[in-house]
């Protein structure tokens, strides 16, 4: 809010739009170097000036016009201080509203975002969970700001593992083990086939053989994977659904097997294809990249052009502006490699294709491998966080009501914003001890900020005061309320940059810092007392309020409850 308004009262002494100023303008590193900073470096070369001139000059002319601001110049930088007594009332009305932080800067774009997409015939593993969680903070981020999203889960249903997968059941399965426990027998069957490719690597062959079967349509193998497929979406469901995950459309990479012909088809017209080694390919020199894979030698598809009919379809039949990938950064070379193909057939919305990349997720510094059987199963590491987190509550509050369901809040909470207090892009060593704790950079602290803001109002009586008084700033004159204040002025500007960033890292980080700076307001003096004026109570009580909307709003971004107890 502090931050549009400061673009609105300082663009017309630069001759730009508010929105051309808005995103030239910072956050000092320190506080005392204002609430904003406007960096004038880039005004040097079409103002014929130095940067600690036209500092100069606008701080000068601001300072003559203005009273509800205060500028200064120092080493190229406009530092710019609000007054307090000015901003407090408005600020707070704005943050307290229902709707707070929403913007309508998507209005009328269709964003397509790629997220989750786990393997079938495997358990769902902890390391699913950084698209999953990274892919539902971004849809949330996006239809917050106005976006229509549709949210795609693009399962890893077909492929050579398939064929891996089919060649062991029939070596080394039985019917009776795989529907007495479908997933942990698919799983064994698969690491058992890649222990036995090191004794046998015409075991490889084989399953070529078996994944060519499948995509001709022979009727028993096509039935096997049907079964595989079948069992596996019932786990998923019930992972998603603890995660509070849903989907507006589970097509994997079978559904575009009817799509691939006219793509291979189109590429041919085109002259891009060429015969290498007796598979074709889309050569790719111009941007320094190997060969794009269209069609191995024995005919088989490749994932590189099930992506290309993918993202045709989305194009073209869901009608996307642009598309996310939320995938992992170890698939940067495919994507770029995928999007250069669609600019060569003359797409240029393959510019509004995107791989949001995120780096490696281990569990106390491990690699997870599946072919090797090493994987952390994710159902149990929720189920040992909600434990966890339910012991901590009869431990400090015996008699909450409604534990179990508390406790299932807290601990998902926990395990998801483990995750996403990360930049995406860096790798996390998963540790569960770290993210269960009330304390520190958590999602349970956040939680609990929360939930006592929420036992202040409703000990102040912060509904029927509502009815009597309006919110005056005039009470909130501590330096605390102020920066408290300020902070929540920032909200809408953190979802805003979030989206332009793909970085759901950005609201987690903002959050913390609100509840810190609540937490300084709340210890640095007594909101409730029996001699205070009831209006003033109000207006301590309507920050109060102010960042309780706001954190559950952003935790709601982040997928992650907010229970009004704990």
């Amino acid at each position: 809010m502090l931050m549009r308004s400061a673009a609105s009262l300082l663009a017309p002494y630069f001759s730009l739009s508010p929105d051309e100023l808005l995103g030239k303008l910072e956050i000092p590193p320190q506080k005392e170097m204002g609430d904003l900073s406007l960096p004038c470096f880039t005004f040097a070369k079409t103002l014929r000036q130095a940067p600690q001139i036209i500092a100069e000059q606008a701080a000068e002319k601001i300072n003559s016009d203005r009273n509800d601001i205060r500028a200064q110049a120092t080493g190229g930088y406009l530092n710019v201080y609000f007054h307090a007594s000015r901003w407090r009332t408005d600020i707070l009305a704005r943050a307290i509203e229902e709707n707070y932080g929403r913007s309508g800067i998507g209005n009328g774009k269709r964003v397509i975002v790629d997220m989750s997409s786990p393997n079938i015939a495997r358990h769902f593993g902890i390391a699913h969970l950084r698209s999953t969680m990274i892919g539902n903070a971004l849809v949330n981020l996006y239809r917050a700001t106005g976006h229509e999203v549709l949210n795609v889960n693009h399962l890893g249903d077909w492929g050579t593992q398939f064929g891996k997968l089919i060649v062991a059941y029939r070596r080394w399965g039985t019917r009776e083990a795989l529907q007495r426990e479908p997933i942990n027998e698919s799983l064994r069957l698969y690491v058992k086939f890649h222990e036995e490719t090191s004794l046998h690597p015409e075991l490889d062959d084989e399953a070529r053989e078996a994944f060519a079967l499948l995509e001709r349509g022979d009727a028993e193998t096509l039935e096997l994977w049907k079964y595989f497929v079948d069992e596996s979406m019932k786990e998923f469901h019930r992972v998603y659904e603890r995660l509070g995950v849903s989907f507006d459309y589970f097509t994997g990479e079978s559904f575009y097997n009817d799509k691939i012909n006219p793509v291979v088809a189109r590429l041919r017209e085109l002259s891009l294809l060429e015969e290498s080694d007796g598979a074709l390919i889309v050569r790719l020199d111009e941007k320094d990249l190997p060969p794009c894979i269209i069609l191995k030698k024995d005919g088989s598809t490749i994932y590189a052009v099930r992506d290309l009919a993918t993202a045709l379809y989305r194009k073209q039949t869901l009608l996307a502006d642009s598309i996310l990938y939320v995938v992992g950064a170890e698939q940067s070379l495919h994507f770029r490699q995928v999007f250069s193909v669609l600019g060569k057939m003359g797409h240029s919305w393959s510019e509004q294709c995107q791989h949001v990349a995120f780096g490696l997720m281990t569990v106390n510094g491990k690699k997870m491998s599946t072919r090797k059987g090493r994987v952390v199963y994710l159902e149990e590491v929720l189920d040992e966080a909600v434990q966890r987190a339910l012991e901590i509550i009869n431990d400090k509050s015996p008699e909450l009501r409604d534990k179990e369901q508390v406790a299932e809040a807290v601990g998902v909470g926990a395990i998801v914003f483990g995750d996403l207090k990360h930049h995406r892009q860096l790798s996390v060593d998963f540790n569960l001890e770290d993210v269960v704790n009330f304390d520190g950079e958590t999602g349970p602290y956040l939680q609990y900020a929360f939930a006592r803001i929420c036992s202040l109002l409703r000990r102040g009586n912060f509904d029927a005061l509502s009815g009597k008084y309006q919110a005056d700033g005039a009470f909130l004159s501590s330096e605390s309320s102020w920066e408290c204040l300020k902070t929540l002025s920032r909200y809408e500007s953190v979802l805003q940059d979030a989206v332009r960033d793909n970085e759901p890292f950005i609201v987690a980080r903002y959050l913390l810092d609100l509840a810190k700076e609540f937490n300084r307001f709340y210890n640095s003096g007594k909101i409730i007392t029996d001699d205070a004026d009831e209006s003033e109570v109000f207006s301590k009580l309507s920050l109060a309020a102010a960042v309780a909307n706001v954190l559950k709003h952003g935790l709601g971004i982040l997928g992650i409850k907010a229970p009004r107890e704990m």
